[in-house]
């Protein structure tokens, strides 16, 4: 899958290794195993809903982004980046279509 940053600066600390580890501590090691999955997947479809993934689609005002899960509480979030957004006639995302991803940064949204 195609990955892009919402910003330089993250780019550049997601790309880093060491500045990933200053950042973001003992939660560089699972941002590290995320984005190594998300790489390898072809599409959206191919990432786990499951456990330890768990990619899953957000809701309320953050409603067209998704996460997977890092160390609890946090999760490493992303937006698909397609104009428009494939979508299945139900509404939903095309999973499927969605080949290329923003990442918009590790939060605990909770």
């Amino acid at each position: 899958m195609k990955i892009g940053f919402k910003n330089r600066k993250l780019a550049n600390t997601f790309n880093d290794d060491i500045l990933l580890a200053r950042h973001y501590g003992k939660n560089s090691k699972y941002i590290m195993r995320r984005m190594s999955v998300l790489r390898a997947a072809v599409n959206l479809s191919q990432v786990s809903s499951k456990k330890p993934e768990r990619c899953h689609e957000l809701k309320g005002d953050r409603k067209g982004e998704y996460a997977v899960d890092l160390k609890q509480p946090y999760r490493l979030v992303f937006t698909p980046d397609h104009e428009p957004v494939p979508r299945l006639d139900n509404g939903s995302f095309d999973l499927k279509s969605v080949t290329a991803i923003i990442i918009l940064g590790v939060e605990d949204y909770h």
